[in-house]
Order: structure tokens, then C-alpha cells, then sequence
């Protein structure tokens, strides 16, 4: 029991780097915060299909990520909610691995645009919001996260078991 804690752990704190660097690296060229967002830590979202660690790690990920790219108190709450909501969403779809990337896709799309007018004022209406953040987690979720899960598939054992 004891040595399934620690890989749990080391598992989610890895995943929970992982986001974050991604995340800062996207932030350099812009792409991680505002109305067109494209993160490429989101095709870590498709990491709760391999373990449950990543349900956990991936919320510490984007939380710590949002603190570190300056975001607004609302947003490093409701934008890390929406990424837990997703990764245990797709924990619950593991069996349907084809359909891993359409929680956080969703979750996101429903959720970010409010707080892209409500909180950060932006200009521009919810549904233009719903588009640029919808088409930036299809790129980031869908097609980074199916080339991942492409990869993964080969090696689900030897890197999470």
C-alpha cells in the first residue's frame, strides 16, 4: 500500500510539473492566457485515461500554472475547476479512450468564456469567447492530446504501472 502512495504521488506531482512547464512555455509565445488560448499542457489532459493520479495532478498543474502567468483570483479558481472537471470526466470515459479529449473541451468552452468577460472584462461577446477558447482546447485537448494518447498507448504500462 505504502509503495502505491508513493507512485500515486510522484505520479501527480510529475504530471503537475509537466502542466506547468508546458503551460510557462506557452505563456512565453502568448498562447496561455486571454481570449485565444492554446496550451500545450491541455494534451495532458488526456492523462487520466492511463492513471488516476492525473485527475489530481492536472488540477495542481493549471492551479499553480495560473498563479504563475498572473491570472486574476476568479480565474486560477473557476479555470482550475474547469480543468478538474475534465480530467475526471475523462477518468470516467477511460474505457472510451476515443472521446478522452471531449470533457476538458467542453469544460473549458463552457466555463473560460465567462470568465474571460466577467472577470477579465474583455471585449467581445460570451459566444466569440466559447469559439476562440472551444477551437483553441480542440487544437491543445484533440489533436496535440490524440497524438499523445497515440504515443502513450504503446507504453501505458512501463510508464505508469
Amino acid at each position: 500500500m505504502k509503495n502505491k502512495n508513493i507512485r500515486f504521488a510522484v505520479q501527480a506531482a510529475t504530471i503537475a510539473a509537466l502542466y506547468t512547464a508546458l503551460t510557462l512555455l506557452a505563456n512565453l509565445f502568448g498562447l496561455a492566457n486571454y481570449a485565444i488560448q492554446v496550451r500545450f499542457s491541455e494534451a495532458l489532459t488526456i492523462l487520466p485515461c492511463f492513471t488516476p493520479a492525473a485527475v489530481s495532478g492536472l488540477f495542481l498543474g493549471c492551479l499553480l500554472s495560473n498563479i504563475l502567468t498572473g491570472a486574476l483570483p476568479l480565474d486560477i479558481v473557476f479555470g482550475s475547476v474547469a480543468t478538474l472537471l475534465g480530467a475526471i470526466f475523462t477518468r470516467l470515459l477511460r474505457k472510451y479512450k476515443v472521446l478522452a479529449p471531449l470533457p476538458p473541451i467542453i469544460s473549458n468552452t463552457l466555463i473560460i468564456p465567462f470568465v474571460l468577460a466577467f472577470v477579465y472584462n474583455f471585449e467581445g461577446s460570451i459566444w466569440y469567447f466559447a469559439l476562440t477558447v472551444g477551437l483553441g482546447e480542440i487544437i491543445s485537448c484533440g489533436a496535440l492530446g490524440y497524438l499523445l494518447m497515440s504515443a502513450m498507448k504503446r507504453f501505458p504500462k512501463n510508464i505508469f504501472e
